[in-house]
């Protein structure tokens, strides 16, 4: 019965039975391009490493384009960093530059050399900027408002008292100019800009310094009393303790409403509670920080200058030591911030709490601001 069984297919024959029908394929496919007027690529691997040449290059244009904006990204860090550098604090001059010890010229000059530093430093002035990269920027702004408002309470006093002999005295022709235009919105960059005005108040200053030092006897003047010192050392207070409130605020307290203490008989417009809530938001606890921190920053140079213009009143008051102390606790404040972020951490919480550290030295300057005040107003 061997007859029956059916034959091995044999696998050469398969493998030619296929080959032929991929031959016939082609060619109609051929025979079919040629009648469209068309023709098929003669070369298929050719066609493939042209393929594939264009992926590659596809690829290193994206890895370049990849690295350039990672290039740039580093830059734009780098350049942020730069412009939110913290100011040294530089050595106030004690003399003229010809020499001579002038009664007035250290505070002029310390006060010129602050405010061309916050129009003329790396990245100019940045509070009212509105591009990239500096609209991104919140620090140094906040710490160019706490340098802003010493510079408007020096120049208001130096108009006012400093440059003034009594209330009933004409003001310098200098000052006018400088100290409204200093009170000149912070933020504003259509013309007339912020800083178009914030240097017409500084070549106003640098004209009453040259005055001041000139050969002409009658030509600027600078009177050091106690009760000029005083009257300046008002407004430093002030400041201070709102600042020292703002601080430790960050965490947050309740504290007794003491708005009315002292004044049995006194009133308010608006009725007030008992006790009052007191929290800084938390998006704008950094900005109260480098505000404090701009503020402590030229509030020590000028209070430098003051111990050089008002040495012998100084000296005759015994309140040498007191103003000292006062610089001493704005140098601690100013220290070096050893981390990458200002800290927020719960009062005696685990974390830090740059804001309370900051505010208990401001608080221990405005004490030592009020004894020094005090003293100079006794006789």
């Amino acid at each position: 019965m061997s007859w029956f069984r059916r034959k091995p297919p044999d696998p050469a024959a398969i493998g030619a039975e296929r080959a032929a029908a991929r031959a016939k394929e082609q060619k109609e496919t051929v025979d079919k391009l040629d009648a469209g007027g068309l023709s098929l690529a003669p070369d298929a691997a050719a066609s493939g490493a042209a393929a594939r040449r264009a992926r590659n290059w596809r690829r290193g244009w994206s890895g370049v384009g990849g690295v350039v904006v990672l290039i740039a990204l580093i830059g734009v860090w780098v350049l942020c960093y730069w412009w939110s550098r913290e100011p040294e604090v530089f050595f106030v001059n004690d003399k003229a530059p010809d020499g001579r010890p002038v009664v007035g010229y250290s505070t002029a000059d310390t006060l010129t050399r602050v405010l061309d530093w916050m129009l003329n430093k790396p990245g100019g002035y940045l509070s009212n900027d509105v591009a990239p990269p500096s609209v991104f920027l919140d620090n140094q702004p906040s710490f160019e408002f706490g340098v802003l408002v010493q510079v408007r309470d020096l120049t208001r006093t130096l108009r006012n008292d400093y440059s003034r002999s009594q209330s009933q005295s004409v003001e310098d022709r200098d000052l006018i100019v400088a100290e409204p235009a200093l009170n000149y919105t912070n933020d504003r960059w259509l013309i007339p800009s912020t800083e178009g005005k914030y240097q017409e108040a500084l070549d106003a200053l640098n004209s009453y310094k040259a005055r001041l030092i000139d050969a002409d006897p009658a030509d600027g003047q600078f009177y050091a009393r106690a009760d000029n010192l005083a009257q300046w050392l008002v407004s430093v207070e002030g400041r201070l303790g709102s600042l020292s409130q703002r601080l430790a605020a960050s965490v947050g307290q309740i504290r007794l409403n003491t708005a009315l203490a002292g004044a049995p008989a006194g009133d308010s417009a608006r009725p007030v509670d008992a006790e009052v809530v007191d929290k800084t938001p938390w998006l704008e606890i950094d900005d109260v920080f480098y505000e404090a921190r701009g503020t402590a920053w030229a509030l020590l140079l000028f209070l430098r200058a003051a111990q050089f213009d008002f040495e012998r009143t100084l000296e005759d008051k015994n309140a040498v030591v007191s103003l000292r102390q006062i610089i001493r606790e704005l140098e601690e404040a100013l220290a070096p911030i050893g981390s990458p972020m200002i800290m927020n951490g719960q009062g005696f919480g685990m974390f830090a709490n740059h804001s309370l550290v900051l505010a208990s030295y401001l608080s221990r300057a405005h004490s030592a601001v009020i004894d020094l005040r005090e003293l100079l107003e006794r006789g």
